[in-house]
C-alpha cells in the first residue's frame, strides 16, 4: 500500500485539508496521509458523505466537515477555523456522463470541479503561505485529452491542469507549491459502471500498458510525494498516474 512507501512521521504534525476527502481517491489520500502523523481534515458534498467517512475506519482520527465547494463563503470559514495549514489537497469533484451537454449541466460541472478548486486555493493561500506549504490538485488524464460525453468534466479538468500551472507562478513568491496528479482509470464509485461494462472496460485495459484498473491507493503515493520536502524543487506539475495509458 502506498501509505507504507515512506518513512513513517513524514507529515508529523503537519494540517491537511482534503477537500473531497470523504471516498474513492481523496479519501486514500487523507488515508495515506493519515498513516505520516498529519492531522487531517477531511470535507465532504452532503451530510451523507460525511457519516458515511465517519464510520471508515480508515479515516479514523480524521475530522469529517461538510463542505459545498460551490460557496466561497463556506470555503472561506472551513479553512479559516484550521490555526494553521500545511497542504490543500483538492479532490471534489463531480461527472455527469451523457448529461453534460446541457449547458447547465455543464456550468454545474465546471462550478463545482474548476471554479471549486480555485475557490480552495484562493482562501487558502495566506495560511500556506505563514506554513511554506503546497497544493496539489486532481486534474485528470480528461486533462489532455477530450471526452464526447463529458465535456463539463474534460474541459474542468483541462482547467485545473491550467489553474495548476498558472498558480504554481502566482504563488512562488509566497513559497508555495502547486502542483496537480492526473488519474487515469481508477476503480472507484464514479467509475462503477464503465468497470461492469465489458464492451468499455476490455479496451481501456488494453490500451493500458500496466493491464489493471488503477486503485485509489495508487494516487495516494504520488500525491504525498508532491506534497513531501522530496518535491521541494517541484512546482507546476501535472503528474499522469494512469497506468500508462497516455502513452500508449
Amino acid at each position: 500500500m502506498s501509505a507504507n512507501v515512506f518513512g513513517t512521521g513524514l507529515f508529523e504534525d503537519r494540517q491537511v485539508l482534503v477537500v473531497g476527502g470523504t471516498s474513492g481517491i481523496g479519501a486514500a489520500i487523507a488515508t495515506a496521509f493519515l498513516c505520516h502523523g498529519a492531522k487531517v481534515r477531511v470535507s465532504g458534498a452532503s451530510s451523507d458523505d460525511v457519516a458515511g467517512a465517519s464510520t471508515n475506519p480508515e479515516l479514523g482520527g480524521s475530522e469529517c466537515v461538510v463542505l459545498d465547494v460551490r460557496d466561497a463563503a463556506a470555503v472561506e470559514a472551513c479553512i479559516a477555523t484550521l490555526p494553521t495549514l500545511d497542504v490543500l489537497v483538492n479532490c471534489a469533484g463531480v461527472l455527469r456522463r451523457g448529461s453534460e451537454l446541457d449547458p447547465a449541466v455543464f456550468a454545474e460541472v465546471v462550478d463545482i470541479n474548476l471554479n471549486g478548486t480555485m475557490r480552495t486555493c484562493a482562501a487558502a493561500r495566506s495560511k500556506l503561505r505563514d506554513s511554506g506549504g503546497s497544493i496539489v490538485n486532481t486534474a485528470s488524464m480528461l486533462s489532455f485529452f477530450g471526452g464526447a460525453l463529458v465535456p463539463g468534466y474534460s474541459a474542468s479538468k483541462g482547467g485545473v491542469a491550467q489553474l495548476t500551472k498558472s498558480l504554481a507562478l502566482a504563488y512562488a513568491s509566497d513559497g508555495i507549491r502547486v502542483n496537480a496528479i492526473a488519474p487515469g482509470w481508477i476503480a472507484t464509485r464514479m467509475t462503477e459502471a464503465l468497470q461492469a461494462d465489458a464492451m468499455r472496460s476490455d479496451p481501456i485495459l488494453a490500451r493500458t500498458p500496466l493491464k489493471r484498473w488503477g486503485r485509489p491507493e495508487d494516487v495516494a503515493g504520488p500525491a504525498l510525494f508532491l506534497a513531501s520536502p522530496a518535491a521541494a524543487f517541484v512546482t507546476g506539475v501535472i503528474l499522469p498516474v494512469d497506468g500508462g495509458y497516455l502513452v500508449a
